[in-house]
């Protein structure tokens, strides 16, 4: 009898309206502030934030204390719609991946030989960036497709059997993260794309690779991480960012400008996609849970 709770909240969960994870996010939230100061905290420290980072740019106060649980339901909503179906049917991720194929084909037409990094900005929920990614590989013709993740392996269950074309290459763990550049290299090698966030904060950084380097965002100097641009310049890689927005159950993203990792200023012209980006979704950013934001760099 122990699993039956588990098996009918899942059951539920993949059956929720898209329509409705964001105001049941948002009573959610409200309810567990009430009930829970920790969560509060967690609303009211967001917020902050975003009045430190943005200034004067407005943003929607509850819709940011709410992120967390609009993340955690849009996970649990596509991992166990996928569950119960096999198969888990977004139009509007798919959309989102036939552009990203259509700009990488246009990129291999330009330059077959220079490979492609795919970098989704960690906005919405991890689980939906993976759902276009793996959208990306099948609209390529890809067998397989490389992942750099920080994201814990398995939280609600087994991933790699729901999703086993995307080949993700975890950042933590002593054994994983000591060959992950030689893996990311073979990958980039082998089918010429791989997907990386590029636009990881120097807080999140654990350990070793904690490389950055120096730029402006919002008007004072910053850090941003530095690994990107160090893979890219040995294989004279494009950097194709975009990021997600969910409005209204519908899905829809923001592509920017491809980017030669190699050309002089890629650094600060990441930067400033990354600033954009955070001006124009603040309410979705997903690592904006520590006051630092890219203003604190770890040393070696």
């Amino acid at each position: 009898m122990g699993r039956w709770p588990l098996y009918l909240r899942g059951a539920l969960v993949a059956r929720l309206p898209a329509a409705a994870i964001e105001p049941l996010a948002l009573a959610g939230s409200r309810i567990r502030g009430l009930a829970d100061a920790r969560a509060r905290c967690h609303g009211e420290m967001r917020c902050e934030i975003g009045r430190d980072v943005l200034g004067s740019v407005p943003f929607d106060r509850r819709r940011v204390a709410a992120s967390s649980a609009r993340e955690r339901l849009i996970d649990l909503r596509m991992y166990y719609g996928r569950l119960s179906r096999g198969v888990e049917v977004w139009p509007d991720l798919h959309a989102i991946a036939a552009r990203l194929a259509s700009e990488i084909r246009r990129l291999k037409a330009i330059d077959p030989k220079r490979p492609v990094i795919v970098s989704p900005f960690h906005y919405v929920s991890q689980y939906a960036n993976i759902y276009v990614v793996d959208a990306l590989r099948v609209a390529l013709g890809l067998e397989s497709i490389a992942v750099v993740s920080a994201v814990p392996r398995d939280m609600y269950g087994d991933d790699s059997a729901l999703i086993p074309g995307v080949d993700v290459l975890y950042t933590y763990g002593d054994g994983d993260r000591n060959g992950l550049g030689l893996r990311v290299a073979r990958a980039l090698r082998r089918t010429g794309v791989a997907v990386l966030f590029a636009d990881v904060p120097p807080f999140a950084l654990h350990r070793y690779p904690m490389e950055t380097v120096g730029v402006s965002m919002f008007g004072r100097p910053a850090r941003i991480h530095n690994g990107v641009f160090r893979l890219g310049t040995q294989f004279d890689a494009t950097l194709l960012p975009f990021y997600l927005r969910f409005d209204g159950g519908r899905f829809s993203a923001e592509l920017f400008e491809p980017l030669a990792l190699a050309g002089q200023g890629a650094p600060q012209q990441l930067a400033r996609y990354i600033e954009t980006a955070l001006i124009d979704n603040f309410p979705h950013s997903l690592v904006a849970v520590n006051p630092s934001m890219y203003a604190f760099a770890p040393t070696r």
